[in-house]
């Protein structure tokens, strides 16, 4: 994989080449993915977050990464509209690695997407992807401002993502404040294990200090769903509504439980990494 820092267009982008796409969609076994979910350390099941009924949202879908050094991992990921038709929103810690205690570097490799994620299975398939970027206003995975990334994936037997599992409209405008929210996501906690989307329907609150501004609610998903859209104006009927931030932190106590969530609010940096993704 090759990160080009793309100063002219304010992106850190990296290019996955061909053979590390194959070799990411051979890494990820349904056996490796179920593997994820089987750790019994894993975080409590959610008391206010609960398991997704019916078929997934348009879009949704379950991001695969390794870390090196690290370990296999998993975020949550959501297809928008693109030129392409092969663009996926997410959030920027799932894929910018930052740096170990001793500076090491740690990459992101193996990273592919499964659309409609769901019961534990890929049911369109594992995408490869074949880019990735982040705002180069952002900081790394101890920072929050502009947490946000897109993906890029490549077809699967001639067909395009999103005309396969569909979109969720993303918006920059500004939005009041508290709006009711539907955030969704694949926690890997004792609830469902990352094998199928759980949900909240909460209001979220903005807040804003000298450093960055933020969402808040309440929802207690676990590690897993970050990268997770926040909808407003969600229509149950269509499982549609709009993006407006994605699941960043979460502030997590003593035994392992989720006890609120908070995604960066969107920026004029993150604007612009989402109208050039039709590039990737």
């Amino acid at each position: 994989m090759t990160a080009v820092p793309a100063s002219a267009n304010a992106d850190v982008v990296t290019e996955v080449s061909e053979a590390d796409r194959a070799a990411a969609v051979d890494y990820w076994t349904p056996e490796r993915i179920k593997q994820l979910g089987a750790d019994e350390r894993l975080a409590p099941a959610e008391k206010i977050a609960t398991e997704w009924e019916g078929a997934p949202p348009p879009g949704l879908g379950r991001l695969l990464y390794t870390s090196e050094p690290g370990a296999d991992g998993s975020c949550t990921a959501t297809v928008v509209p693109s030129p392409t038709n092969d663009v996926a929103f997410t959030a920027g810690h799932c894929l910018n690695g930052g740096l170990m205690p001793d500076d090491t570097p740690v990459n992101i490799t193996n990273v592919v997407f499964a659309p409609a994620f769901d019961d534990g299975t890929a049911p369109h398939g594992i995408f490869p992807v074949r880019a990735f970027a982040w705002p180069d206003t952002y900081g790394g995975p101890m920072a929050s401002a502009d947490d946000d990334a897109v993906i890029a994936v490549d077809p699967v037997d001639g067909k395009h993502v999103a005309d396969l599992v569909g979109t969720q409209d993303i918006s920059f405008d500004e939005v009041p404040s508290p709006v009711d929210s539907t955030i969704v996501g694949y926690p890997v906690s004792r609830l469902a294990r990352g094998e199928s989307p759980v949900s909240c329907a909460l209001p979220a609150t903005f807040r804003s200090n000298s450093v960055y501004s933020s969402w808040r609610s309440d929802c207690d998903m676990a590690g897993g769903s970050s990268g997770g859209p926040w909808l407003r104006d969600f229509d149950p009927a269509t499982g549609k509504g709009t993006i407006f931030s994605v699941t960043s932190k979460g502030t997590v106590n003593s035994d392992g439980t989720t006890e609120d969530l908070n995604s960066a609010a969107f920026t004029d940096a993150v604007r612009g990494l989402y109208e050039r993704s039709g590039q990737l």
